[in-house]
């Protein structure tokens, strides 16, 4: 079993990624954090030593649609904007994710 975790690490990884969580989603989250631990810790136990590094899980080359810009209706668009939590002068308004100051807060 991973190295126990308490809800104090939890939380200070959370406020790190810039997320809060309520006291009951921490004791949800505690123990599955330290499953997941517990999974890397096996990975790191496997010998690799001898297998080669691999860039893809796949041969595909370029899956991808062509990214191509197409006209919506007014409806698609009102639909769309009904659906953000926040708008702007009918755009959808993100909070800045950029962070300047030096203490990382």
């Amino acid at each position: 079993m991973a190295e126990n975790l308490d809800r104090e690490q939890v939380q200070h990884v959370a406020e790190l990624a810039k997320l809060s969580f309520t006291d009951a989603e921490l004791d949800h989250f505690v123990p599955q954090l330290e499953e997941i631990i517990d999974l890397f810790n096996q990975l790191a136990e496997v010998d690799t030593e001898q297998v080669k590094p691999m860039t893809t899980a796949t041969d595909e080359v370029n899956v991808l649609r062509e990214d191509e810009a197409v006209k919506s209706s007014e409806a698609m668009r009102q639909a769309l904007l009904a659906n953000a939590p926040e708008t702007e002068d009918g755009l959808i308004r993100v909070p800045a994710i950029l962070d300047e100051s030096e203490d990382g807060e």
